[in-house]
């Protein structure tokens, strides 16, 4: 399936993919982030890279190594991503957005560190949203671009991705658990569910994060 998909669809293609958490800063040596690794979008990127796809990787902090012959555009919040990302996509044929970006921002960053000294027992900060990358580029699209998105989802998953989907004008929605052992941040191993705009919908059961790239792109080459 591999070769067939090089041959017949990605080679020359142009894909942009996000990776990665963001990381938001409170201060100089403090931040806001989360637990992903970037594990599947450095996966999904060294895979169409495989293929034939000319692969643009917009990654947050990761410890992971680059995939090979993949232009990485290093980022640090979401605001960089959203920025890195909205260059890119013009030109770009398909862009799966795999990044765990962060829904809130702090208001104000402050300058240098904050001590604890002159705080008290308690602090208050003010968050405000992010900008939402996916629907961002999903409302800009040509009707020859196409958008996947991720949703990571601990209840109603698949009831939650469909609005997702729908929601954030999406062509793909690739499903992942929050709760189920061998799925969501961290480990090698993630539970996905592929869900199209015509009503596709394929449930897999625990793979590899590179198998799941696999399939990922499996579906993205019938869009």
């Amino acid at each position: 399936m591999k070769n067939e998909l090089s041959k017949n669809f990605f080679t020359g293609k142009r894909l942009l993919i996000t990776a990665g958490p963001t990381v938001e800063p409170i201060d100089d040596v403090r931040f806001i982030s989360n637990h992903s690794t970037g594990k599947m979008g450095y996966a999904l990127a060294a895979e169409a890279e495989m293929l034939g796809a000319n692969v643009t990787l917009v990654s947050g902090p990761v410890h992971i190594p680059p995939p090979e012959n993949v232009n990485i555009i290093n980022v640090q919040s979401a605001e960089e991503m959203f920025q890195a990302a909205s260059k890119v996509f013009p030109d770009c044929d398909i862009a799966i957005m795999t990044a765990a970006v962060a829904d809130f921002t702090p208001k104000v960053k402050v300058s240098g560190k904050i001590k604890k000294d002159n705080i008290g027992n308690s602090m208050t900060i003010e968050l405000v949203r992010t900008k939402d990358i996916l629907a961002e580029l999903s409302k800009s699209k040509s009707p020859k671009q196409k958008v996947i998105g991720f949703a990571l989802e601990s209840e109603n998953e698949i009831e939650n991705g469909l609005k997702k989907l729908h929601k954030k004008n999406c062509d793909m929605i690739v499903v992942n658990s929050a709760s189920k052992p061998n799925s969501g941040f961290g480990g090698d191993m993630n539970t996905i569910t592929i869900i199209t705009t015509e009503g596709k919908q394929q449930a897999f059961p625990p793979m590899l994060k590179t198998d799941c790239a696999v399939e990922i792109l499996k579906t993205a080459a019938t869009l």
